[in-house]
């Protein structure tokens, strides 16, 4: 807990996760599609994070970027699927 889906995925090499931006929202290279049963437990997406992922070819209701969302206890077992390529 304490940081975000895709800074746990860079810590744990998972690939898929470019995170060309460090994680500021500012690209779209953590796109992660949310399993809908966690799309209530997480906020939904600022502005800026919806800025990006209106630029997502791809994208669909589940679409959420990964550094955008913290680990909380809630969100244990948590399922995110990657995109084939992303942006």
């Amino acid at each position: 807990m304490g940081y975000s889906i895709m800074e746990g995925a860079i810590k744990n090499s998972i690939s898929g996760i470019d995170a060309d931006c460090g994680g500021s929202c500012a690209c779209a290279t953590c796109h992660v599609y949310v399993d809908e049963n966690f799309l209530s437990k997480i906020p939904k997406a600022q502005e800026s994070e919806q800025d990006m992922i209106d630029f997502i070819q791809d994208a669909d209701k589940s679409s959420r970027l990964s550094c955008q969302i913290m680990i909380t206890n809630d969100l244990d077992g948590i399922v995110v699927r990657m995109p084939e390529k992303q942006s």
